[in-house]
């Protein structure tokens, strides 16, 4: 399973990627905002310039024809980057056309299986199924998370990835494993606490202090 960052902060994903877990960056307009003073296209870039994998930039149109200029000028930015629109009908027409011109698409702001197979059908490479906004209304995210996964898995000819987006806690990374999301992105604050457990800081205390009375040195 991949491991993608959810962030547009540049700090963070530098400072990630250097423990080798990362494998992709999806951005959206929500997190590009948060980043005061950067434009998004250069962004974008330094982005994709530091990351070897997928990065994923989103359009901010609604409508067909915008989305689609749009789309075709994020393409050219650089080669792993790529384009993501919205789970409409516009958005599915544009992904149509990119997938067509051979360019990878992620579906976005995908809440059903319905819609997630009508992502697959248009050659969404990605479809990012919101586990945690289902949640947050009541639904059961990693539950419909299985269900798209599932009917996936009954059509070989379909080779879009289920990507397990809107985490909101380390389980979430964790159930989406046991079903077998393809790709999970997350807050980078997710995958930091990820590395952390109580008893892993307990025993290396109790490791150090042992091997502090030895007196020896490996070095």
């Amino acid at each position: 399973m991949q491991f993608f960052l959810d962030t547009a902060d540049l700090t963070d994903i530098k400072d990630l990627l250097a423990s080798g877990m990362v494998d992709g960056v999806t951005t959206n307009p929500s997190l590009v905002a948060q980043q005061s003073g950067q434009n998004f296209l250069a962004l974008t870039k330094d982005i994709a310039a530091m990351v070897q994998g997928p990065v994923s930039a989103e359009v901010t149109a609604t409508d067909y024809e915008t989305m689609q200029k749009e789309a075709d000028k994020l393409v050219t930015i650089a080669k792993n980057v790529v384009i993501k629109v919205p789970l409409t009908e516009a958005g599915l027409r544009v992904c149509k056309n990119l997938t067509d011109s051979n360019h990878k698409v992620n579906v976005t702001l995908c809440f059903s299986a319905a819609q997630a197979l009508l992502a697959a059908k248009a050659g969404a490479t990605y479809v990012s199924v919101f586990v945690g906004r289902l949640d947050d209304i009541g639904h059961d995210g990693i539950a419909i998370l299985d269900e798209v996964i599932q009917i996936f898995r009954q059509h070989p000819d379909i080779h879009t990835k289920v990507l397990a987006a809107s985490l909101r806690h380390v389980q979430h990374v964790v159930m989406a494993a046991k079903v077998g999301a393809d790709v999970v992105t997350m807050p980078p604050k997710i995958l930091r606490q990820m590395f952390a457990h109580p008893l892993t800081d307990k025993g290396l205390a109790a490791f150090t202090a042992d091997w502090q009375k030895t007196g020896q040195s490996i070095l």
